[in-house]
Formats: C-alpha cells, structure tokens, sequence
C-alpha cells in the first residue's frame, strides 16, 4: 500500500483519480425509473413537491422522502438545466467531498500515510462510484453524515463551533433521508463508549438543537412511518444481508452469476483477514490508537446491523443508505494496511484482490443495463420512427413510464398504476397529479379505444410470472387474445410489442 499511495501521494492526485473514474460513463449509463422519478419531480418546484409529499391518503403521507435532497436539486438543475448530467453532477460534487471528509477523518484518527489510504479506497471502490453518479439523495446523505462524524471528532476538543455544525449536519441529514437515523444514533453513542460525560453532555444539547431544527419535518415522520407499513417494495431482510453487504462493500452489486462466488470469495477473505489483524493489533496494541480502531469498526458495521434489526419489524433495509458506513470501512481497510504488522507478500495479495475486485465492480456497473435499467433515449428514437397519430403507447408499469417519459414527454404514452394496496403500491395520487402522469386502472382499460397500441415490459415482468408457471404476463396474455401482433422489438431487458385492434 506504501508504494501504490506514493504514487498518489497527495488528496490532490486521489481527487482527479477518483473524478476521472466518477466521470467514466456518466453520460452514456442508462438512466432508470428514480432517476427519472427525481428529474421530473424536482423540476415541479418545492411547493408542487410539498404537496406530492405530505398530502395524506388513507395509508399515511402520499411519500416516504423527505424534501431536502429535492430542493437542493430542483435549485441545481434551475441554474444548470434539467439534464442527466446536471444532475449526476451534483452527486458527484456530494462524493468528491465526501471523499475529502474520509481523508480528514483519517488523518484525525490515524496519520498522513492512513489518510491517503483510505482516500484512494473511497476513490476506487465501486460502492461509491455507483451512487456518485446516481440523481438520487444517497450521495447528499453520505456527505451530511460524514459532516456529522467530522464535526463529533473535532467538538470533543472543546470548540463549540463544531457542535453547531454537527447540530446543523445532523438535522438536514435527517431532511434528506429518514434512514439517517440508522447512523446517527450509534454516532452519538461513541462518547458513552469513550466515557467522554463532557461530550456527552454537550452532544446531548447540540442532538436537542438539531432535533429543534428538524422538526418542521419531525411532525410529518408517523405519517411516513405509516406509509411504509402500508406500500413499500423493500421485504423483511433475513441473514443473506450479511453476504450482500460485504458484496457492496467490495466488488458492489449486481454481478453476473459466474463472478458472483468470486465476488463473495475475494470479500470474505479481505473483511476475515482485515478483522484478525484487527484483533491482534487491539490485542497487541500495536498498531495505532486501539480506541479509534474499535471506533472505525463500530461505525462500518452497527449501523448496518441496526438498520437489519429495526428491518425485520420495519422492512427498510436498503444498502444504499449505508454509504457512510462504508466510507468508514474505507478507513478501517486503510488502517488494517499501513499500519498493522504482516509479511510483505500477504499486503500485496490483499490488495490485488481489492484492485481485482474493484476493478470487476467497475466495469460491471459501466456495462450493466439489465433490469431495472434501459435504452430509454434510443427507444423513444425508435418509437418516433413508427408511431402514428391515433396510436398509443402503454407501459406495462411506472417503471419504464418514467424514464422514457422523461426523454420523450411529447409522446402520447400512459401506464398501467400499481395494484391498489400491494407492496409495490408507492406512487401515491398527489404525486402522480403533480407529475401529470396518464394512467390506467389495467389493461382492459387502456386497451379499450385504441387502434394501434405499443406496449412495452420488462422481460424480467414477464419472466417473474413464467416462473410461476404462467403462459405469459396477463397483461400481454390480454393482448394476444384480442388483438394483432404487427411488430417485436427488444432492446436490452425491454420488449416492446405493437399490436393492431382490427375491429377499429
């Protein structure tokens, strides 16, 4: 790690790596349905969001998110434009600060050589480059608890200027994402563990202060609260998550299945041997400060672990939201690496295994446009091409909806809304009223006037019904019956049929 860290000797040289590999792809990646979903929401302005956030239905609130990722995003895009690169921008502005705040944490933990470490790891795993190109609130919300962690270490010092920051960076981490709260409570759990009463009790006053802050927002939180109760697509967690976590923390996820037990065999064998060296390290103490070890540790993992317990009475566990968590495993990694003792030979095969790993995550997550990704641009292109006046074009759901609405808002398209009261029952009224979207109660119904429709699913729709031992999706079984098959076409995950009525 000496030698590959000489080479990026400076936060200068991890920042430009770390851009370079943030800019790879960030315009051809296909966008997919959230994405779309905060494109076209934040260019509604906050008061239309406001209102296709907290009206209330008869499950809760009409959604689940809080409105700071959004407002500063519907800012954003109203200086540069409502692009896809616009917005992937700005998560990657969120990431490359992150990335500072790791290497400053480091180096207040640890040292220089530990610093930089952990600053070329957060440059290179794929975890982060996924979500810091992604136009959605995570990158935002891993910088705001990073702040947060920075501003406790400095505050124990005494300077009440920080706590104001960390009252401040808490409050709007919890604006940004409810599950912010998954950090911040082991967070503030440290001076308890440190038994630092001083801090303790200032951390008390400034939680109360962010609390005071956070609480236009708090009193619509039940609310929200029951609205995942009610519709979320995320199912109770079981003991897999253990293995899907390291997967993120290392290679990242999807990975083809023949490179998935590699993946999962590269990960284990890193986070094993990163924890025995551990362990002899704070056994030994020879390595560092063994408090600050046990701190890194603590926060790259209980809150994961907490978010999984809550999760199996409220299912919310999304790995995504644990982007601060492993911008600390990047530390502790880092830590394992310069500054605990083991022959030269091992250090390299950990790290090529990290290089290797990182490296197939990366060119996994360039490539990738399988399900729930799509050619939304060129299938637009291609529909133009063909499509008449009188025809329409029906999405089997929101999914595909979104996205392609997105790039072609002219064409006359609508989609099927999600079965009433089902777990993938998110998009609530109110929000679909401030999108304007055209919607269907199912396909009778959109199918009922139209004398060419264009009909587009996802295979991995029609394959979830195959295996259960249906002839086809109902939806395209409904088609088929009654009206022509004039045209196929698949790009990518995505088919679209155009059928003819020959009765109009």
């Amino acid at each position: 790690m000496k030698n590959i860290c000489n080479k990026f000797n400076s936060p200068l040289a991890i920042i430009l790596l770390a851009i370079v590999i943030r800019c790879l792809g960030i315009l051809s990646r296909p966008i997919w349905y959230d994405e779309a979903f905060a494109l076209l929401f934040a260019e509604k302005g906050f008061g239309a969001m406001l209102h296709g956030t907290l009206t209330q239905t008869a499950a809760g609130t009409a959604d689940i998110h809080p409105l700071g990722y959004y407002t500063v995003l519907w800012m954003w895009l109203n200086i540069f434009g409502n692009s896809i690169l616009a917005g992937r921008i700005l998560s990657v502005l969120f990431n490359l600060l992150s990335l500072i705040l790791v290497y400053q944490i480091a180096l207040k933990l640890f040292n220089q050589k530990t610093a930089l470490a952990s600053a070329l790891l957060f440059a290179i795993l794929p975890f982060q480059a996924h979500y810091a190109q992604e136009i959605r609130m995570y990158a935002l919300l891993s910088l705001l608890l990073l702040t947060s962690t920075f501003a406790l270490i400095q505050a124990q010092a005494g300077n009440w200027k920080w706590w104001i920051l960390f009252a401040c960076s808490t409050a709007f981490a919890q604006y940004t994402h409810n599950l912010a709260v998954f950090y911040l409570i082991p967070l503030a759990c440290l001076p308890i563990f440190e038994k630092n009463w001083k801090a303790l009790r200032a951390l008390i006053i400034a939680g109360f202060c962010a609390i005071i802050l956070y609480l236009p927002w708090l009193i619509y939180l039940p609310a929200q609260v029951s609205k995942v109760n009610s519709f979320y697509w995320v199912e109770k967690p079981g003991v897999e998550k253990i293995f899907t976590l390291i997967l993120y923390y290392v290679p990242n996820l999807p990975l083809p299945d023949g490179l998935l037990f590699i993946g999962l065999a590269i990960s284990l064998l890193i986070i094993i041997f990163a924890g025995f060296q551990s362990y002899l390290a704070i056994k030994n103490s020879s390595a560092g400060n063994s408090l600050h070890t046990i701190w890194v540790i603590y926060l790259a993992f209980i809150p994961p672990l907490f978010l999984w317990a809550v999760s199996q009475i409220i299912p919310v566990y999304i790995e995504r939201a644990l982007l601060a968590s492993h911008a600390i495993f990047c530390i502790w990694l880092a830590w394992v690496l310069t500054q605990t003792k083991f022959p030269q030979i091992v250090r390299w095969i950990i790290l090529t295994l990290i290089l290797w790993s990182s490296s197939m995550g990366l060119y996994q997550h360039l490539s990738y446009n399988g399900f729930p990704y799509g050619p939304y641009k060129q299938i637009g292109q291609y529909i133009k091409s063909y499509i008449q006046p009188a025809d329409i074009i029906i999405h089997s759901n929101k999914l595909s909806y979104l996205p392609l609405l997105y790039f072609n808002p002219e064409l006359p398209q609508a989609y099927i809304i999600d079965p009433p009261g089902s777990s993938i029952d998110t998009l609530a009224p109110a929000t679909r009223e401030v999108l304007g979207l055209r919607e269907f109660q199912d396909i009778k119904q959109a199918a009922h006037t139209n004398t060419k429709i264009w009909f587009i699913i996802y295979q991995r729709s029609i394959d979830e019904y195959t295996a259960k031992g249906g002839a086809t999706h109902p939806q395209l079984e409904y088609l088929e019956k009654r009206f022509t098959l004039e045209r196929k076409e698949i790009r990518g995950d995505i088919t679209i049929y155009v059928f003819t009525n020959n009765e109009k």
